[in-house]
C-alpha cells in the first residue's frame, strides 16, 4: 500500500522534501519538467532574489509567480540547481532530456555548487537506458550524419518529429544503448560533430536525490 494516491502526489512530495536542501534567498537554478513544476509552485517560500531557468517554459512559470528570471551571463555561479530526471542510477548519473531542455539544463547545472535531483521511484533504475531512450540535441543539418554514428555505437536512433529545442535544434532519441560506462559514453557522443550535447548527466551528475517511494521520502547519495 502506497502512502500516495498517484504519481503526481509522489512528485509533489519529492518537491516539498527538496526545499530544505535549497538556499533561502539568492539565485537558484531551476530545471524543467513535471516534477519541477510542483517545486516551482513552492519557491515563493524561499524568498529568492531571482532564478536561472533551464527553459522558456520554466521561465514563464517562474515569472507568473513573480520570481525574477536572471540571465545566466549575469551570475558567476549558483548555490544550487534543482531538477528532475528521466532515469537516475545508484551513482546518481542520470538521463535527462525528455522535455528537450537537456542542453540548457546541463549548462545551468555546470555552474551550481550542488545539484538536487527530485524524482519519484519510477525513475530509479539499475542501469541507464534500460527503459528510457537517450536524447541527443543535434544541429539540424547533421541529423542523419549523427544518426549513422550512433548506429556504429550500437544504438537505434529515432528522430523526434515535430520537436524544436529552445536553441533551434532537433532531438534524436537513441534506443537500445548498453550504457555500462555513462561518463565515457557521454564524452564519446559529445565528440560527434553536429552533437550539441546528449542527455547523459555523468559529468554533471546529482549530488543528492530526493526520491518519493511508496513508503515515503528517501534521500540518496552516490554509492
Amino acid at each position: 500500500m502506497s502512502l500516495y494516491a498517484n504519481q503526481d502526489a509522489k512528485k509533489q512530495a519529492a518537491a516539498q522534501a527538496a526545499l530544505k536542501h535549497l538556499p533561502q534567498g539568492g539565485i537558484l537554478g531551476v530545471g524543467t519538467g513535471s516534477t519541477v513544476n510542483f517545486l516551482i509552485d513552492l519557491l515563493p517560500q524561499l524568498e529568492l532574489t531571482g532564478a536561472v531557468a533551464s527553459s522558456q517554459a520554466t521561465a514563464e512559470r517562474l515569472e507568473k509567480l513573480g520570481i525574477e528570471v536572471v540571465d545566466m551571463n549575469q551570475v558567476g555561479g549558483l548555490d544550487a540547481y534543482v531538477d528532475g530526471a528521466d532515469e537516475i542510477d545508484r551513482h546518481l548519473n542520470m538521463i535527462k532530456g525528455g522535455g528537450a531542455a537537456l542542453t540548457r539544463e546541463k549548462i545551468v547545472a555546470s555552474i551550481a555548487k550542488k545539484f538536487v535531483c527530485i524524482v519519484d521511484d519510477s525513475k530509479w533504475v539499475g542501469q541507464l537506458g534500460h527503459d528510457f531512450p537517450l536524447p541527443i540535441e543535434v544541429i539540424p543539418m547533421a541529423r542523419s550524419a549523427v544518426a549513422r554514428k550512433i548506429v556504429t555505437l550500437g544504438g537505434d536512433p529515432a528522430y523526434r518529429e515535430g520537436v524544436v529545442t529552445d536553441n533551434g535544434n532537433v532531438i534524436i532519441d537513441v534506443h537500445n544503448l548498453n550504457i555500462l560506462d555513462p561518463l565515457e559514453l557521454e564524452r564519446t557522443i559529445n565528440d560527434i560533430p553536429g552533437v550539441v550535447t546528449n542527455g547523459i548527466f555523468a559529468l554533471n551528475k546529482a549530488d543528492i536525490a530526493v526520491v518519493a517511494t511508496d513508503h515515503g521520502i528517501e534521500e540518496r547519495f552516490a554509492e
